[in-house]
């Protein structure tokens, strides 16, 4: 009796992954990827599941996504949904991460694997990273029960949300600084299974983000209060601030208080967020950070920026007010931030 086979929906948006080598450094080529999928012999295996394969036209590099195109994956995914058993987005590894935690967001009710992959070395070349990738975010879709969006890369398993991109030369590219990895892949693939989140929503629905005006400004020395003030001017809806430490800000010029607080008045969400790697932003821990909670800006907590883009993107579109915009922006909605 014939084993009914997983099926598997890839979605191939660009990236390293499938480039090739031109005069001008390495491009996407319409058609390639596909070919040297066929011709891959452990694809074929009988332990690997069946694919489809849907090449978007045109192909882009990642530094060019979107909101349109979270949009396109996130609909792609639910036209497709009830037909796979999991699926697999190729994307480039410079805004992989944010894709990620879009995902997370936009796929509500999500009850399949959504495993993101790339590359540092296209599949073209003969020493690769995209092989193993490819081969592996295949059978975690196929195989487990891991019904989150998820990036795949250099043998770990990471909630996407949790993710950060951390090396642009090193294979292993990308980091969960405050979250352990959801799987680790040596000679067999280990996952944490209590670390997972099942969702309660029995149908998946997509919220498209729309298009509001949202700003991250990475503090830094000398920064000038001017600067802050022109990005905070209408029509500005959010701001993530990426401040020192735990949520500090330099304080010594007084017309900084005004500013922020002259923007909260006008309803701007302010999500204030750590610039260290590991940790949590967490206002009023030091009498400096004061000055945040004066403005009724709220604790990014462990988020990761990208995290905090998406979910601001996410509370807007659902139409919430601004009090309750705040006040989830501190609740773990999928798994994004810690709260101890």
């Amino acid at each position: 009796m014939k084993i009914m086979k997983k099926r598997v929906y890839i979605i191939y948006t660009g990236g390293t992954i499938g480039m090739v080598q031109t005069q001008k450094g390495y491009a996407p080529q319409q058609g390639y990827l596909g070919k040297k999928l066929d011709a891959i012999e452990e694809l074929k295996a009988e332990i690997m599941p069946e694919y489809v394969l849907h090449e978007y036209i045109p192909l882009f590099d990642s530094s060019n996504i979107s909101l349109k195109e979270w949009s396109q994956i996130a609909k792609d995914i639910e036209s497709n949904y009830h037909e796979y058993d999991g699926f697999v987005v190729f994307h480039g590894t410079d805004t992989m991460a944010y894709t990620a935690s879009a995902l997370s967001f936009m796929l509500e009710g999500l009850g399949k694997p959504v495993i993101i992959t790339g590359a540092q070395i296209p599949l073209s070349q003969v020493r690769n990273d995209a092989l193993g990738n490819i081969i592996t975010a295949l059978q975690i879709a196929a195989g487990y029960d891991i019904p989150e969006v998820c990036i795949y890369f250099n043998g770990q398993l990471f909630r996407g949300c949790r993710t950060v991109k951390t090396s642009t030369d090193s294979l292993d590219a990308f980091q969960s600084p405050n979250f352990p990895a959801l799987a680790r892949v040596g000679v067999n693939i280990e996952v944490e299974y209590n670390l997972i989140i099942h969702n309660t929503k029995e149908e998946l629905k997509v919220i498209e983000f729309g298009d509001f005006p949202i700003a991250i400004v990475k503090i830094f020395p000398g920064i000038e209060t001017d600067v802050l003030s022109n990005i905070m001017k209408p029509p500005l809806k959010g701001i993530i601030i990426e401040a020192f430490g735990t949520g500090n800000i330099p304080t010594r010029d007084e017309n900084l208080r005004k500013v922020l607080q002259d923007a909260a008045a006008r309803g701007v969400v302010i999500i204030v967020c750590t610039q260290c790697l590991k940790g949590e932003a967490r206002i009023g821990i030091y009498e400096i950070s004061n000055i945040f909670a004066e403005a009724g800006a709220v604790s990014g907590y462990d988020m990761t920026k990208e995290a905090a883009l998406a979910k601001l993107y996410y509370l807007f579109s659902k139409g919430y007010e601004t009090e309750e915009v705040k006040r989830l922006m501190e609740e773990n909605i999928r798994g994004e931030l810690s709260k101890n």
